[in-house]
């Protein structure tokens, strides 16, 4: 008796400027790999904001991790508990169910990359990037449309009693 041994899977080698460039609300989302790429199991992108610009108000995901790392410039990053500044070299890891948002609160361009596992969570921006090229506006409704197809939620800090 022959075991069949499945075709083995080739290794991916992405160049500088192969990926998909989805530019929503003003950011510009280049992802390098995505589910087509990686059999679902993750996405990577690189993306880039402009000075004051929102690249997601806070918000919760139930169905992936989102893991962010600032290459240049410098990101206020929302992690549940307030905004805090990170530049080069940071890392926010926003796991299933941590609320994290993002923007540009600086004076120059930032960039940073985004890793998605699972990856799925591209066609969000495919579809925010598709509704708009339709006509549609960005608006807070159109945003929560979208986010709920993919187990994504907006999330509101719970004020706290003073002491």
């Amino acid at each position: 008796m022959t075991e069949q041994i499945p075709d083995r899977v080739r290794a991916l080698l992405r160049r500088p400027q192969d990926g998909e460039l989805i530019d929503v609300a003003g950011v510009e989302h280049f992802f390098r790999l995505t589910a087509e790429h990686t059999g679902g199991r993750f996405a990577f992108e690189e993306f880039s904001l402009a000075p004051g610009i929102v690249g997601a108000r806070p918000h919760v995901h139930d169905g992936h991790d989102e893991y962010f790392y600032v290459l240049d410039g410098e990101l206020t990053l929302h992690t549940g508990d307030g905004e805090t500044a990170a530049g080069p070299g940071c890392l926010l890891a926003a796991t299933r169910g941590t609320p994290h948002g993002f923007r540009n609160a600086g004076h120059v361009p930032a960039r940073a990359l985004c890793l998605y596992t699972p990856a799925g969570y591209e066609n969000y921006f495919r579809d925010v990037h598709a509704a708009v090229n339709a006509g549609a506006s960005v608006t807070d409704d159109l945003l929560a449309e979208f986010r709920g197809r993919y187990r994504t939620t907006s999330y509101q800090a719970t004020p706290q009693p003073p002491r």
